[in-house]
């Protein structure tokens, strides 16, 4: 579904990523690990095309993305929900919804995604008058990435969704993640938390200094020795 192949990125005389590749199958969650400043935003950046690429290639679904613009990409079901959470604070949680949409001609199918983001997340349907700006960390997080499904991705990249939330709502979150993808979305998750997103994904890959030094099942990783001791507490 994503393939990157060698893919470098440079920040004025920063080279970020240095031949990084990976690939998403569909259906599947992919997680992303490592450090601060490891690349792993850069990744999802370029993929979304909100930074060029210097080198290499990005490819969804056969097609060659690595030029196109961010509302070509997204058009094509490749739907970025960026670190931060970044809502529109002054607008209420239905029209940080409606903005999803943005994309969608069929205003209908607009309201039907909206409806469904609803049963998934109740909490949201609750608040659906209430501003974005004083809904709580992991509800502002919660409606981030139910806009992004308003869009109709088809591959998902999440950044740091569990950032700044208490233990319960990370695990909500996650359970979120699981859920969007049983239903056919896959997800490219770039966590910090390396042991809530090895336990909702498939295959990860650990990135240091811009480039993909290990890849596997999770379950692999989970139990390998370097992931444990650099990213698992050593636990």
């Amino acid at each position: 579904m994503l393939e990157i192949r060698g893919l470098d990125v440079h920040y004025g005389g920063v080279h970020a990523l240095r031949g990084l590749s990976l690939t998403v199958a569909a259906g599947e969650v992919v997680a992303l690990l490592g450090n601060n400043g490891a690349g792993k935003t850069t990744t999802l950046s370029a993929v979304s095309g909100l930074l060029r690429p210097s080198g290499g290639a990005i490819l969804f679904e056969g097609a060659d993305i690595t030029r196109d613009p961010p509302h070509r990409i997204t058009a094509r079901g490749l739907v970025h929900v960026p670190e931060g959470r970044r809502v529109f604070s002054a607008l209420t949680v239905q029209e940080n919804l409606q903005l999803g949409g943005y994309l969608v001609r069929d205003q209908a199918e607009v309201r039907r995604r909206i409806e469904r983001v609803y049963d998934l997340l109740p909490r949201l349907a609750e608040r659906r008058r209430q501003r974005g700006g004083t809904l709580s960390g992991g509800e502002q997080q919660m409606l981030a990435i139910g806009r992004a499904l308003v869009t109709g991705p088809r591959l998902l990249l999440l950044d740091e969704p569990s950032m700044g939330l208490a233990p319960l709502v990370v695990a909500s979150v996650m359970e979120l993640v699981a859920g969007i993808n049983a239903e056919g979305t896959s997800v490219l998750l770039v966590e910090q938390n390396a042991v809530a997103a090895l336990r909702v994904a498939h295959r990860g890959y650990v990135i240091e200094n811009g480039t993909c030094v290990l890849g596997g099942p999770a379950a692999e990783l989970r139990e390998d020795s370097r992931v444990v001791e650099a990213y698992l507490g050593g636990a």
